[in-house]
């Protein structure tokens, strides 16, 4: 429940990206600095302290909506970090620059992404992937336009079928695309070239924590020879996870895997069991080949050192300020 004292942007914004309405890391963090910016154009402070106390507000509603996808809290933290003003009018447009600044950044990082991860792609490579990934699929597109032909085995990636949205997006590309259910990746890997696939977070340690099944798709592909690449904006890293915290694993709601009236239909006690749907497993480095970013590609246990290049030591929340 998103709080009364935010803007309706705010709340609205929010509600859209814990319904997944607005997914994917980029979006996410779009949507989350436009919202800010919405926040502090719009409101009525009449003080730095008060507006303050209501963009703290909004970042704290926004942040609760998905806590595993790391791009909002960054997002979060790249917009606030460098406002400064004396007054509201001040503190007004110095939010309203920063998340202006922020947004063009992140317009551009994915087209360097995809440029730098289309480098490890060949022509006639094919590519399996795995849930939907806007940075994934940016190398994709890098590459077709080098002019190199790219064929792409898709999971489907049960429960929310986001495979089939990254079907879509390849067949408008005219890449030739053949879809199987999650359970098929094993038989199809020694077809497959490079496992292709985003990050919703990435730990210190070059941990991978992705949509659920990622992990054993990776030890699979280890298994097969099969190289396994991230692609993931920086925005993906997770500074928190160099101060020793973990990332938190989001549980999504039981109906995405069986219906009220699928359980209605089941013979016996329906109540009878219980349902889990975690959202993201984690994935460890030893079975990542390169984490490709908008500043080059990593082997993960080089994550760290770009990671405080990044951030330092500070992993400040400003919405606990």
């Amino acid at each position: 429940m998103t709080s009364t004292s935010v803007h309706p942007d705010v709340a609205e914004t929010a509600d859209a990206i814990a319904t997944m309405e607005i997914r994917g890391a980029a979006a996410i963090a779009d949507a989350a600095a436009g919202a800010l910016a919405a926040q502090a154009r719009e409101s009525d402070a009449d003080t730095p302290e008060a507006l303050r106390a209501e963009l703290r507000e909004a970042a704290r509603v926004l942040y609760e909506t998905r806590p595993t996808a790391v791009s909002l809290p960054n997002a979060l933290r790249f917009v606030m970090a460098d406002v400064e003003g004396d007054d509201v009018e001040d503190l007004r447009q110095s939010v309203l620059a920063s998340a202006e600044s922020f947004q063009r950044d992140l317009d551009q990082a994915q087209g360097r992404l995809g440029e730098i991860g289309a480098n490890r792609l060949r022509d006639g490579d094919t590519v399996m992937t795995h849930c939907h990934s806007t940075d994934a699929l940016s190398c994709v597109k890098a590459a077709l336009d080098q002019g190199k032909h790219i064929e792409a085995i898709v999971k489907e990636t049960r429960p929310r079928k986001q495979g089939h949205i990254t079907a879509e997006q390849l067949r408008e590309w005219d890449v030739p695309v053949t879809l199987v259910v999650d359970s098929a990746a094993r038989r199809y890997l020694n077809d497959v070239d490079h496992v292709l696939v985003g990050a919703d977070s990435i730990a210190a340690d070059g941990s991978v924590i992705n949509k659920i099944g990622t992990s054993g798709l990776a030890v699979n592909a280890r298994d097969r020879g099969t190289p396994v690449m991230v692609a993931a904006q920086t925005l993906k890293l997770h500074p928190d996870t160099l101060t020793g915290h973990t990332v938190e694993i989001e549980m999504r709601d039981e109906t995405e895997v069986i219906t009220d009236e699928e359980r209605a239909e089941i013979q016996g006690d329906p109540d009878g069991f219980d349902v889990v749907n975690p959202a993201f497993d984690v994935t460890p480095p030893r079975y990542v080949d390169a984490i490709v970013t908008e500043r080059g590609q990593f082997p993960p246990e080089s994550v760290v050192v770009l990671m405080r290049e990044l951030f330092g030591s500070e992993t400040k929340r400003p919405w606990e300020a």
